[in-house]
């Protein structure tokens, strides 16, 4: 293998071991799974938005929860409010790109309802508009983020923060942190038979 494989993966490898041993990312996770699974309970919905990388996560983890994770069981409601480029680009053009998301969340969601929140700086301007218009409407916040949780750590009632500096490598952990927030709820809500 060549040597700048390994390096990569071992980076890897290292932030998911500062991930294991996180206890502060440990409770931010079991907060988050709280918040969502209280809303799913009172037949709330989950919001998920971030751009690009963090836009195919916000579908991703949309798509397990509304299709299934690890088994078979009834769907639970969640929308990625990245996907309607209708919408998208009409609020885009009228409102201007930092409400894409707020507005849709101003639109789609009630009190009760959670927003997460995905951006590896935690700085994403539309996102951040997102938790502001989300916590104005009584929505809990959930941020997944990096580095030092940006202006979405003060926004979010669970802030997942990735331990790295790294683009690719927050992503990733992001990935493994929505995957556990997406396990625990099906867990939760449905157990395997």
């Amino acid at each position: 293998m060549p040597t700048e494989t390994r390096d990569y993966l071992a980076r890897s490898a290292e932030v998911l071991d500062r991930m294991r041993d996180d206890a502060a990312l440990h409770a931010a996770i079991a907060a988050a799974v709280a918040l969502c699974e209280a809303a799913l309970r009172r037949g709330g919905k989950i919001l998920f938005c971030g751009n690009g990388g963090s836009a195919a996560d916000a579908q991703h983890l949309a798509a397990e929860l509304v299709s299934r994770f690890m088994h078979d069981r009834p769907g639970m409601a969640a929308l990625a409010l990245t996907v309607d480029s209708s919408a998208l680009t009409g609020i885009g053009n009228d409102y201007g790109f930092e409400r894409l998301f707020a507005r849709q969340v101003e639109a789609l969601g009630r009190a009760g309802d959670v927003l997460v929140g995905i951006s590896t700086s935690g700085r994403s301007p539309n996102v951040v508009e997102a938790m502001r218009a989300a916590r104005a409407r009584g929505l809990g916040t959930v941020a997944l983020t990096g580095r030092d949780g940006g202006a979405m750590a003060a926004l979010a009632d669970a802030e997942m923060r990735i331990p790295s500096d790294s683009t690719p490598l927050i992503q990733q952990g992001q990935l493994a942190a929505g995957h556990l927030l997406c396990l625990r709820l099906e867990e939760a809500l449905h157990p395997a038979p």
